[in-house]
């Protein structure tokens, strides 16, 4: 049964081995895509060769995880999650399998440490509080004993002054 830590912050700030990214079917290429949230954080500080080596994974059905490098971040892998359907929505489907085809990459590779945001929260427009709930959910399933934490995304707050 995994415990999830969860933080409040910024995805690619945490000490992990591996981090997650909400993402899509990989029906579309992703060069077509405007990137949002998660995803275009990552594009933005990680470069183009994680999505490149996605895009030649080809389609992911919805709830399924792939892995690629992590371009020029400093961890082991990104793990990619089918998390909204072809209509850009969340479920509770989708969520839940989600998490769950992470965790069965992580044991699989040896992973101790892994970072997810609150997939669906977003694009996926299931609402923050009941994405959360459903990934805790899910993760009460899992075993493992890698180090899960579960990223609630909140910007730096602006300098204040002048």
């Amino acid at each position: 049964m995994v415990h999830p830590q969860i933080r409040e912050g910024d995805l690619l700030d945490q000490d992990v081995d591996v981090i997650v990214n909400a993402w899509n079917r990989n029906i579309i290429p992703w060069w077509l895509l405007v990137p949002q949230g998660v995803s275009g954080a990552i594009k933005r500080r990680a470069g183009y060769q994680p999505f490149r080596e996605l895009g030649r994974l080809g389609a992911i059905p919805l709830g399924g995880a792939v892995q690629t490098s992590a371009g020029r971040l400093p961890y082991k892998a990104i793990i990619h999650v089918a998390g909204i359907s072809m209509w850009w929505r969340s479920s509770q489907y989708s969520i839940q399998q989600s998490v769950h085809s992470v965790m069965a990459l992580v044991n699989q590779q040896q992973f101790r440490s892994v970072a997810f945001p609150v997939i669906g929260a977003g694009t996926g427009g299931f609402g923050e509080q009941g994405a959360l709930a459903l990934m805790v959910q899910a993760l009460a399933s899992v075993e493992s004993g890698a180090t899960v934490v579960v990223v609630r995304f909140r910007s730096k707050a602006a300098p204040t002054g002048c």
